[in-house]
């Protein structure tokens, strides 16, 4: 789908910076898919009325947002939303090259709670779909995770069997919801356990645990999920190089 050509830039923004903002305003709307080819460099500064190099360098624009990517020898694609960006990368279990597995523990429609309400930026109290997710290795329980998803966003997963989701949850919410997570932001501190969540872990209440607090963001910018995942904080490791 074409655009008008001519992108009338604002007092003060740059021609290429105007070009890169109407750019991303259609990859937003869901003209260009996250992992689809962008047409051609020249068709894109034909369509929009301007020099290729006016193109070339709102394209480096948007590749330094995070929403394109440039693929040598292929072309330039919509970034594919994240697959998974698992906090499990946060710990080590012992459980070598096991791939992890999720169990669905608990599904419920509920008032939303402040803490998750102001990552959503919703309102509290405002009905959400509410998840009890259990991450296995090797058979064994080691994150208890508590997500809370905005309805009617994600009122796709509010029915059906959680069985058939499968083990990654950010390429379901992309095929049922047409959600494509673009980022996120995982806060790192640490509590103890205790009710369900040390149950499921089969560790004892108050066992220190580190806690994962995440926000994943929709290419729009919306806050698309608050998740908060649990794990044994004898097995937490953080490893960060300082050059």
């Amino acid at each position: 789908m074409s655009r008008p050509h001519g992108v009338q830039a604002e007092p003060g923004q740059s021609r290429y910076a105007a070009l890169a903002a109407a750019l991303r305003t259609r990859i937003v709307a869901g003209d260009w898919p996250p992992g689809t080819a962008l047409p051609a460099e020249q068709q894109l500064a034909a369509e929009q009325g301007v020099a290729l190099g006016t193109m070339r360098r709102a394209l480096e624009l948007l590749t330094g947002q995070g929403f394109i990517e440039r693929v040598h020898g292929r072309g330039t694609f919509v970034k594919p939303g994240l697959s998974g960006a698992s906090p499990l990368r946060f710990f080590r279990f012992g459980d070598g090259a096991a791939a992890p597995a999720s169990r669905i523990l608990a599904r419920d429609t509920l008032p939303v709670p402040a803490g998750a309400a102001q990552q959503l930026g919703i309102a509290p109290g405002t009905p959400a779909l509410r998840l009890h997710r259990l991450r296995l290795l090797a058979q064994q329980p080691r994150l208890f995770e508590e997500i809370w998803l905005p309805l009617p966003l994600f009122s796709t997963l509010a029915s059906g069997d959680p069985a058939d989701w499968g083990d990654l949850l950010y390429p379901l919410f992309a095929s049922r919801c047409g959600v494509h997570v673009h980022r996120a932001q995982d806060v790192i501190g640490f509590c103890t356990l205790d009710g369900a969540p040390a149950q499921a872990l089969a560790l004892p209440p108050g066992h220190p645990c580190a806690r994962v607090q995440r926000q994943a963001f929709d290419l729009a910018g919306r806050c698309i999920e608050a998740r908060t995942t649990l794990g044994d904080a004898h097995a937490f490791h953080y490893t960060v190089s300082i050059t």
